[in-house]
Order: structure tokens, then C-alpha cells, then sequence
């Protein structure tokens, strides 16, 4: 590898995870793992908190402006490095824009990865997520042919129904890897850069939830 020195740039979707390391510790890991075996010296780390609506309006990543300026005045030979691509973002013009800066970025999951190689894991991202927020909307849309009210009077019926919608979207994804545990489920949900519906990465309680939900019917927790 031609570089020797990186920085780092970490992001968690929610002031809570930020302020418990929830998910900032795997993410650092990750990055301190990868620079120990490449040999590379981590000298500048920056940490985002934001929430996981409107997380690609560069206005909401003041810390990934930072560390861009500081990889920038480093020099082509200091790369921008995160343990994951979505934890730069998920909207492909987003990254596409990021790239434009000319400063490299390393991904410690995709370390042979160029800046073509990360435009299609972009591209193929978003589209996942595209087609995530499409079975949602056509999973509520069942709830409420069945019957179920969505709306403010019926809050607790309308968060079950999402929930519910949410796992059905998810069920083509959940089914084939249903048989592994509930930490590795979380884990290969993360490495692909889906969230929760909250924006948040996944941990063992919500897989476990989410499988349950998706064993059984979409509906089938919610009274008509």
C-alpha cells in the first residue's frame, strides 16, 4: 500500500449511540485493525453525531469536512479512511461529490477498492435502500386493506404496523441467513449498510425482534 499515514473518520446516526460508543467502538476497531496490519499511522480521528434523516446534506458533517481539509493539507498520500461505505454515506451523488475533493478514501472492508469499485458499492447501496422504502410503503399499504388504522389516535397500532412493514421489506434479505445467530445477522446487516428503521445500525435485541416478525405474519401482531 503506498500510503503511510491515514485519517480517520467515524459516524454514529444518533446522539445516544455517540455518547454510549454504541457502534463508534466497532467502527474504530475496525480502523486502528486495518492501519495495524497495513502499517499505517492513524494520525487525526474524527467522530460525526448526526441523526440518519438528511445524514448526506454536507451541511449536517462538519467532522467529515475536517478531516477532508486535513487529508487535503496533508498531501494525495494521506486518504480519508472508514470502516464501512455507508458510514460516509448513502446517497451515491453524495459520495460521488466526495470524491470530486481529490483526496482518497480507504474502506477497511474494501481496502483494494478504487474510487470506481466505490461508486458501484454506492450504487448498489442506494438501490437496496430504494427498494427497502418501496416494500415498507407496500407492506403498510396490506396492514391497512386489513383494516389496521395508521394514524395519530392510534399510536400504538400504527408503530406495530410499521415495525411490521419494515421486517416485511427486509424479508427477502432476513430469510436466506435466518439459520445464523443474531450477532452475525447484525453484522452482515451493517457491513451492507442497512439500518434500522430508526437509521441506527443493528444490534442482537432488534434482529431477534425482526426475526420474529418476519417468521410470522406482517400483520399478524396487530389487531384488527
Amino acid at each position: 500500500m503506498k500510503y503511510t499515514q491515514i485519517v480517520a473518520y467515524y459516524r454514529v446516526s444518533t446522539g445516544k449511540q455517540g455518547r454510549s460508543g454504541l457502534g463508534l467502538e466497532a467502527q474504530q476497531a475496525a480502523v486502528h485493525r486495518f492501519a495495524a496490519a497495513e502499517g499505517l499511522e492513524v494520525v487525526a480521528e474524527y467522530i460525526e453525531v448526526e441523526t440518519g434523516k438528511a445524514a448526506d446534506a454536507p451541511e449536517r458533517r462538519p467532522q467529515l469536512a475536517a478531516a477532508l481539509a486535513q487529508a487535503r493539507a496533508a498531501g494525495k498520500n494521506v486518504p480519508v479512511v472508514v470502516s464501512k461505505l455507508c458510514r460516509l454515506g448513502r446517497d451515491v451523488h453524495f459520495i460521488s461529490g466526495l470524491m470530486a475533493h481529490r483526496v482518497p478514501f480507504l474502506v477497511t472492508e474494501m481496502p483494494d477498492a478504487d474510487p470506481f469499485m466505490l461508486h458501484i458499492r454506492a450504487a448498489l447501496v442506494e438501490e437496496e435502500r430504494r427498494r427497502i422504502a418501496s416494500n415498507t410503503k407496500a407492506a403498510l399499504a396490506a396492514c391497512k386493506a386489513r383494516g389496521v388504522k395508521l394514524g395519530a389516535p392510534n399510536a400504538g397500532q400504527n408503530k406495530a404496523a410499521a415495525a411490521a412493514a419494515f421486517a416485511e421489506s427486509l424479508r427477502e434479505i432476513i430469510e436466506p441467513i435466518m439459520c445464523q445467530s443474531s450477532r452475525q445477522i447484525a453484522a452482515i446487516l451493517n457491513a451492507r449498510g442497512i439500518t434500522t428503521a430508526e437509521g441506527s445500525l443493528w444490534q442482537s435485541a432488534q434482529i431477534i425482534r425482526l426475526v420474529n416478525r418476519v417468521k410470522g405474519e406482517p400483520c399478524g401482531q396487530i389487531a384488527a
